[in-house]
């Protein structure tokens, strides 16, 4: 069977920007398969990591350091606290804004999810070698490093 890929002109083929956008939509619907059985979403795994990673942070700085708008990081943090995964509670510096702090719970269920998306990034990058793929990190990182500079 012909992939979209395989059929398409050698032009098309060509394009950093097509390639880069077919990528992702593979990359989305193997994150998606990965993450569905658990009932969270890429916001919440985004979320996770960096209260691991970080410790209590306020959903100003969550939301700063993931790059998820204000309006989908309130959701987001309302459903990771309905399931027992992070604790929400007021700044004692300023009781305006809140500290979100990951939980045990919310620990146990970030490894559930670190071992469904690294099967995700097999069946993204089928037959790469560990130093392909740390080459690929690297190539889309410097991407991403560039654009951010700009």
């Amino acid at each position: 069977m012909e992939t979209a890929h395989e059929g398409a002109s050698g032009r098309l083929r060509a394009l950093p920007t097509r390639l880069v956008n077919q990528v992702a939509i593979l990359a989305n619907r193997a994150t998606d398969r990965a993450l569905e059985p658990t009932g969270s979403r890429r916001y919440h795994y985004a979320l996770l990591v960096t209260l691991d990673e970080s410790g209590p942070l306020s959903q100003a700085d969550l939301g700063r350091r993931t790059g998820i708008d204000r309006s989908d990081i309130v959701a987001a943090i309302n459903d990771l606290t309905d399931r027992g995964f992070v604790n929400r509670t007021p700044d004692p510096a300023d009781r305006r804004r809140n500290t979100i702090t990951l939980t045990k719970a919310g620990a146990t269920h970030l490894h559930d999810l670190d071992v469904r998306l690294e099967a995700a990034q097999s069946e993204l990058l089928p037959g790469f070698t560990a130093a392909e793929r740390a080459n690929f990190v690297l190539t889309l990182t410097r991407i991403l490093e560039t654009h951010d500079r700009g």
